[in-house]
């Protein structure tokens, strides 16, 4: 089954496959990604394998949309992800984003996520989209803002203790 891809003027968009292993075992694992969004026990690149298969690569073979890894262009360089996720606990559909530091405030997580954006209403149809960020978060925070979605309200998700803040942005 062939996915969508997305293009913008500097970035390609593909669905998050086993053969990022080593990038997504990279990212998972940073310091930032621990903290913001959670330790997911990934240990090593085997680790990484098994959460693609079992954790992103089935709502995209039910849904057709998922995780995006986000690749620069110019170079071919994987620089984060970006998705539309269908997550436990939430109705509708979640934007989420995550790079790594050294491609951070370079404009990719804006280019990227606008991109699902305008996809989620212009295509899938959806009037409602949604965004979750830690309070700790700022700079994720303004990236939702900026994306057009509002702060609503502070929500716990299933099988978490910890309340986040829950951006949306209906039409």
């Amino acid at each position: 089954m062939e996915f969508k891809t997305f293009e913008t003027e500097r970035l390609i968009l593909r669905p998050t496959q086993i053969e990022d292993a080593d990038f997504i075992f990279e990212l998972m694992t940073m310091p930032k990604w621990i903290r913001f969004i959670g330790d997911r026990g990934i240990k090593n690149t085997k680790d990484a394998e098994q959460y693609i298969e079992e954790r992103m690569l089935p709502q995209l073979h039910k849904l057709g949309f998922g995780n995006y890894t986000v690749i620069r262009k110019s170079d071919h360089e994987k620089l984060g992800t970006s998705g539309l996720y269908d997550r436990e606990g939430l109705e509708g559909l979640d934007i989420g984003f995550a790079f790594l530091e050294r491609f951070e405030g370079q404009g990719y997580a804006y280019e990227s996520s606008k991109v699902l954006v305008d996809y989620t209403f212009n295509s899938l149809n959806y009037k409602l989209i949604k965004g979750i960020t830690d309070k700790e978060n700022k700079s994720s925070q303004r990236l939702l803002e900026k994306l057009g979605l509002n702060f609503h309200k502070f929500v716990v998700l299933p099988d978490e203790t910890e309340e986040v803040m829950l951006f949306q942005k209906e039409i």
